[in-house]
């Protein structure tokens, strides 16, 4: 998995600009597909002609990220999606907290039609393996499962951060290794080692920092969100070496903390 090329700019411990790595926008879009459990599908209408047709949707994903629906006859998006197969499906950053405009989300537009028989098995097993209580109305006749090829994706990572994602290159990304320890990593760096973030702020963000809370961790590296006499500031910091577990993660933190000590 190679470095994305979405970059900021970011402070060195020597006080250099650099340039910090963050995943693609595909990774990025991925990672909050496999996070999430809901989204929002919008279908074309078939009562109201032209108008979109919004509801919460229960998803699992096929390879490739392809999002996988159980809809039964009786709801509007199978009776809109019989007339017209355009779909979007919006999934937003799980338990975001504070301004909902500034946390993630990402949309995917593409073709939603009932799937093939020899494809339903495999559906299924996705399906219940994310949405276990499902199993009680699986394998009702009056339920059927969809799958939704992608055209396009669009990502917004908070104000100022979105673009577009063409549909090969997400279909190729991978959620993030850290995405299912994240929650975890980030509860345990802003409960115990409150002191090592502000020294990390300082030493590789260039920003003396009152407090400092450690807000998105990934792969390549995390943001800090720093309360300063200026007010509050972001960064990003890049890690020394790509992680893909929470001991890797322990580790590099690890490491960067004994630098920044001795630097």
């Amino acid at each position: 998995m190679s470095a994305s090329s979405n970059r900021h700019a970011g402070t060195g411990a020597a006080g250099a600009q650099a340039q910090v790595p963050e995943p693609s926008f595909a990774e990025r879009a991925r990672t909050l597909l496999h996070l999430g459990r809901v989204g929002s599908l919008s279908t074309l209408s078939r009562k109201r002609p032209g108008f979109p047709f919004g509801s919460l949707m229960p998803y699992a994903l096929a390879s490739a990220g392809r999002p996988l629906f159980l809809i039964s006859t009786m709801a509007m998006h199978t009776q809109n999606l019989q007339q017209d197969p355009r779909a979007s499906l919006l999934v937003t950053q799980p338990e975001a907290s504070g301004d909902p405009l500034g946390a993630a989300r990402v949309t995917v537009v593409g073709n939603a039609s009932v799937l093939a028989a020899p494809e339903v098995e495999e559906a299924r097993k996705l399906y219940l393996e994310r949405h276990p209580n499902s199993r009680y109305w699986v394998d009702f006749d009056d339920f059927s499962f969809f799958g939704m090829d992608i055209v396009d994706v669009y990502y917004v990572g908070g104000f100022g951060v979105m673009g577009w994602v063409a549909a090969p290159e997400y279909g190729d990304a991978h959620a993030d290794p850290l995405a299912d320890a994240a929650a975890g990593i980030l509860q345990h760096m802003n409960a115990d080692h409150q002191d090592a973030l502000i020294l990390l702020a300082r030493v590789f963000a260039g920003t003396e920092a009152q407090e400092a809370v450690m807000t998105a961790v990934d792969r390549l590296g995390f943001h800090v969100r720093m309360k300063t006499e200026e007010g509050m500031k972001g960064a990003r910091l890049a890690f020394p070496s790509e992680v893909t577990t929470p001991a890797e993660t322990r580790k590099v933190l690890v490491e960067m903390v004994q630098q920044a000590r001795r630097s």
